[in-house]
Order: C-alpha cells, then structure tokens, then sequence
C-alpha cells in the first residue's frame, strides 16, 4: 500500500498580520499533482487542519475543495485533529464522510478501534490518536490514574490492542521527546507535553503531526514528523518542506521518499545597510516578492525606510535594526535580581562596537585586568 502523510496545515494561518491563504491554497493544488503523479492509495493527516479553533470561512472553504478534490481521486482519507483545532467542529458529518472513505477523529474515545484496509498482503490497521490532555483522558478513564501527556499517551496505545503479526500504522499528534522544534509552534513551558518514542515502537508507521520541522525521530524512518507544508516563522528559513511518500509491503518492509514543496512565495532574510538593500543586483538569488524579514545593520534610523523598501520589496513582514537593538539590550537596566559580571558587559560592548566575539586570549586578557581592577578597589 502507497501513502502520503502530511500535516500542520494551520489553514487561515496569518503570520506578522499577512494572510497566507493564497499561498496555502496554491500548496495544496500542488500537493494534488504529487498525489496525482504518485498514486498513494491512502492519506494521511495528522492534525491542525486549521490556525485556530474557529476558522475563517475562506479555511474552511479551501478544505473542503481539498476534501473534495481528494475523493473525487478515490482516496481513502484519515484525518485527526491537532491542538489548534476544535475536535466537536471538525468532526461534523463524519458519520456520512466514513461511508465515503473519509474518516476522522478528533475526539478521544474508550475504544480504539481501526479502520482496517487490505493488499496483497493481508490487512493494514490504521489507528487515529487525536490530540489530547491528561485531564481528557482522566474523564474517560476515572479509574486510571493519568498525571502527565506521556502517561495519558502510553495508556491509550496500550488500549490499541495491536495485532503484532499485521501491519499497523498509527496517526498521532503529540510533542515527542527530542525532537527538533521551530517558533511557530505551541509547546509546554518545560516540555510537560513530551512523549517518549518507545511507546510507538511496535507500529510499522507512525505519521506524526504538530511540529513544524520535518524529521525521523531516535534515527528511526517510521516514526516521523511530516512537518508544514509551508513555512510559518522566519526560524523556518532553513528547512525545506516535504511530504513524505511510502510504500508498506509485507511486514517489515517500508519504502520511504520525501518530496519537496515549493511554495509560491519564499520567507526569507535579508541583512544589510540600507544602501546596500535598495541595490536589488546585490540580492539576485531573491525574490524580491518573498516574505522578508529585514535586519539593517545601519546605526542609526533611516526616515520612512519601510516604505522605500517596500517600492522594492513588497511582502516585507519584519523590519529591525540589528545594531540599535544591540544598544539597547545593553543599555536596559537590569531588572532587579538580575546580576551581570563586568566581563560579561565588556564582551557584549566588544561585540557591538565590533561586530565580533571575544577571542579566547582576548577573554583570558580581560579576565585577569578585571581582577586586578577589582583587587585595587578592595
């Protein structure tokens, strides 16, 4: 069985007040053209349909289409809520969507029964795991004592009851434990919502959802993060976008290929002077209408930059002074408890005046004058 596992949608998203709906309905029409080229019997997606818990029409509107795009190819369609969704929302019509090949989840239940599909091989079972709280889990099972995600987690797998000779796949968004995230994601203060990847051992494939970062989790190909189609924060400039393409065969055997998602209009960084940004021969591997975050390195303001820059490049979200920034984090007074050691203000000064780090025999240098310093004061 072939399938193509994405997530993370956020549909409707906005990022610095800019709606990407356009961008995000151009992705979509271009996922359908992989799917077209690759023929996936089945898809996954793996939470956060949508930005917030209630969309704007156009979000729904451009799902639907999706939806709707999917079934008229015949796929079977699994589906579970994320964290930014709303479970009782998104699970509107799924009695009727069912009958249809369209299945979702998105509300925890005592029993976790799958959708069993079959190939040569013999069945697949597929189990959809929404995201969910402790304190959800506890309501369904007062009898249980659930205290963290990961304990509310590992006994909802154990529920699952897999058939350890067939083949099992798994839908899943949670927070899994070193794994690498991005700004534009909502995790707990301190990683309470982390989840340990043993619990999803025994599964031929896990198809994760929530982070933004594609990835394979403890060097592990079948457990995997598909990450965002589109990239929602400028910490994201660096990561190229996939879908993840795979062919289960017999048990044991899973082929992996992860295709890349080119967006139609790129978020990037620019960092410069002012003279040297309105030169646009200086940025010719940009397009200049890219969502940009804009770092000037001039020291001082430059009146009505925004909009010069903007004749040039229109899609600018961010604009900052990298070096006036510098100057005021150094100059804010320290709020109270807060301690700094003077070799600590003379590197940052060093820094800021410099535009470069302390060497090592620099440091060492400072260090023993400020002792001397502070020896003849006492």
């Amino acid at each position: 069985m072939r399938f193509l596992h994405l997530s993370d949608l956020h549909l409707g998203k906005r990022v610095n007040g800019c709606s990407l709906l356009e961008e995000q309905a151009d992705i979509l029409q271009k996922i359908l053209v992989i799917i077209d080229t690759e023929k996936p019997q089945a898809i996954f997606i793996a939470g956060d349909i949508y930005d917030v818990a209630v969309p704007p029409v156009e979000a729904i509107k451009l799902f639907d289409w999706f939806l709707m795009a999917l079934w008229e190819r015949e796929k079977e369609v699994f589906v579970i809520s994320g964290n930014h969704d709303s479970g009782g929302r998104l699970s509107f019509a799924n009695g009727v969507l069912s009958r249809e090949g369209i299945y979702f989840q998105t509300i925890c239940t005592r029993e976790f029964r799958p959708i069993t599909l079959t190939d040569e091989y013999g069945p697949i079972n597929i189990y959809l795991l929404p995201f969910c709280k402790p304190v959800q889990v506890k309501q369904l099972f007062p009898e249980v004592e659930i205290h963290s995600y990961d304990e509310a987690v590992a006994f909802l797998v154990q529920k699952m009851s897999l058939q350890e000779r067939e083949r099992n796949i798994l839908l899943a968004h949670q927070f899994i434990v070193g794994a690498s995230t991005s700004d534009s994601e909502e995790l707990n203060i301190g990683g309470l919502d982390g989840i340990s990847v043993e619990h999803f051992l025994d599964f031929d494939y896990v198809a994760l959802g929530h982070l933004h970062r594609p990835q394979k989790l403890a060097q592990l190909e079948y457990i995997r993060y598909s990450g965002t189609p589109l990239k929602y924060s400028f910490s994201e400039c660096g990561q190229d976008k996939v879908v993840v393409i795979g062919e289960l065969g017999q048990k044991g055997d899973l082929k992996l290929k992860l295709i890349p998602l080119i967006p139609k209009r790129d978020m990037r960084v620019l960092r410069g002077s002012f003279q040297e940004l309105i030169k646009v021969e200086n940025y010719r591997g940009t397009a200049v209408d890219d969502y940009l975050s804009i770092i000037l390195t001039d020291e001082v303001e430059i009146p009505e930059c925004l909009g010069k820059l903007r004749q040039i490049y229109p899609n600018i979200m961010q604009l900052s002074y990298e070096k006036i920034l510098q100057r005021e984090t150094l100059l804010r007074p320290l709020q109270k408890g807060q301690r700094k050691n003077p070799l600590s203000f003379v590197k940052e000064f060093y820094k800021l005046q410099n535009g470069l780090e302390v060497s090592a025999e620099q440091r060492s240098f400072l260090a023993e004058l400020i002792d001397e310093i502070w020896q003849d004061k006492e």
